[in-house]
């Protein structure tokens, strides 16, 4: 009999995944993990019944996450990633050459199987020198902090169990006060049209910290709904202004390679669909 891994994140909407060898199955001390294998994303990686990641499409996810950010900043020291313990982040923003990353995962069980199961989206990272992984959690880590990062990446679980804590508007302040002048932060924003209030309460909490707050999307295949939304938030207010040009120029002299990102996706990834921008500015 075919065993199906039946994901019901939102409600009367489901994904189900076909799951051919399970790799690992058990409870951590934060979160019910799976890792299975399926024919056409290749391994996934699910927590508390959630699709996290899969072999297949998270370089689109990672590249975003990480690209976006790094080139329109133009010059980036240091980069904070919460959550992303499965180290695909890491990886994307390691590509950059002078930088140096700290990545706060609450789960040191989701790093190790991560690496174990799941090698080829963190791709070494977590052998690299410039990575330090500080297992805690993010909310307490950035409220007593005195480091500051130019790039701050929310890469969370959707706001349930322990990610619920990574949405409020206190941990945002804590943030904020963690970036260097002009950084930015960027978040994990689930799929608009089915996580309509999500978006829309990130969108006002972030409003009240800083001056330019927005969204750009990106689809991955894996995440049912339509476009993932990653949330955007900076005081510097020319970041989101450059030119295709100008982004052209700086992914071209970081020398990268990328399956996804481009200077043209990262100019029209924030160009957001109607129903998006009424979520926005829609009274409540």
């Amino acid at each position: 009999m075919i065993e199906v891994f039946d994901e019901g994140l939102h409600s009367g909407v489901n994904l189900a995944l076909e799951v051919g060898t399970v790799l690992y199955r058990d409870k951590t001390e934060h979160q019910d993990l799976i890792i299975f294998e399926n024919n056409t994303f290749g391994r996934v990686m699910s927590l508390d019944g959630a699709i996290q990641t899969t072999e297949h499409d998270e370089y689109i996810y990672h590249e975003m996450f990480a690209h976006v950010p790094i080139l329109a900043h133009g010059a980036v020291k240091k980069v904070l990633i919460i959550g992303g313990g499965d180290g695909g982040a890491a990886r994307q923003v390691l590509k950059h050459k002078g930088i140096s990353v700290t990545l706060v995962d609450i789960d040191r069980t989701v790093i190790d199987l991560s690496i174990k199961y799941l090698p080829s989206i963190s791709g070494g990272a977590f052998e690299d020198p410039r990575l330090q992984i500080v297992v805690a959690d993010g909310c307490r880590f950035v409220k007593e902090t005195e480091e500051r990062w130019d790039i701050i990446i929310i890469d969370s679980t959707d706001p349930h169990g322990p990610g619920e804590v990574l949405y409020t508007q206190e941990f945002y302040a804590d943030c904020k006060s963690c970036l260097t002048e002009g950084g930015i932060i960027v978040t994990q924003n689930g799929v608009p049209f089915v996580q309509a209030e999500e978006l829309r309460n990130s969108y006002d909490r972030l409003g009240t910290l800083f001056a330019d707050v927005s969204f750009y999307l990106a689809t991955i295949p894996s995440y049912v709904g339509g476009p993932l939304a990653f949330g955007w938030a900076t005081d510097n207010t020319s970041c989101r202004k450059l030119s295709e040009g100008e982004l052209a120029n700086r992914f071209l002299n970081a020398g990268i390679e990328t399956g996804y990102y481009s200077s043209d996706i990262h100019k029209a990834s924030f160009v957001l669909p109607l129903y998006v921008r009424k979520i926005l500015t829609a009274e409540k």
